[in-house]
């Protein structure tokens, strides 16, 4: 019995890795709507360095992270970057009540049917992707916890540096 769990959980852990995302790898595109109803698709911020946040109303540290991840938008969108906040609830109505609060400046989307939040392996909340200019994954974070942000910026100043903006960005 113990060798028939013991199997069983690594199954299930090769199973889990082979559908998660990971560094180096073209990041799936994907088109949601934003508060206005108005589509963003991935592939519009090609040239830019994009930092793809999957969150939930319920989820405290998601509350927690997302005014960080505001001040990190606002202060490096200039250089060519952006955070999309992706909520991956199908009802959304307690996400629009805390967006209301926070008052938000990055796009925020709504992955009502959780299509692309499967696609992306989304497993824990929050749940982070950083995608360089050239549309490859350079980073997934799990969870947040105070500090985390100093990893962020430092995969972000890297991937603003050490890629070249697209001929869109000039």
């Amino acid at each position: 019995m113990i060798k028939a769990v013991i199997l069983l959980v690594i199954l299930s852990v090769s199973y889990s890795e082979l559908f998660a995302v990971e560094t180096s790898e073209q990041a799936p595109d994907f088109t949601l709507p934003n508060l206005a109803g108005e589509n963003h698709r991935l592939e519009e911020y090609r040239g830019k360095v994009v930092l793809i946040n999957f969150w939930a109303s319920w989820c405290g540290p998601c509350r927690q992270e997302m005014p960080i991840l505001d001040r990190i938008h606002s202060r490096y969108k200039p250089l060519g970057f952006s955070v999309l906040g992706v909520n991956v609830e199908e009802n959304d109505s307690k996400a629009r009540d805390i967006l209301k609060r926070l008052d938000l400046r990055f796009p925020l989307l709504f992955d009502r049917s959780q299509l692309v939040s499967s696609e992306y392996a989304v497993e824990a909340m929050p749940f982070s992707v950083l995608v360089d200019r050239d549309g490859q994954i350079d980073y997934v974070h799990h969870g947040y916890k105070p500090g985390d942000e100093n990893i962020y910026l430092d995969r972000i100043k890297t991937c603003l540096l050490y890629t070249s903006p697209s001929p869109r960005d000039s």
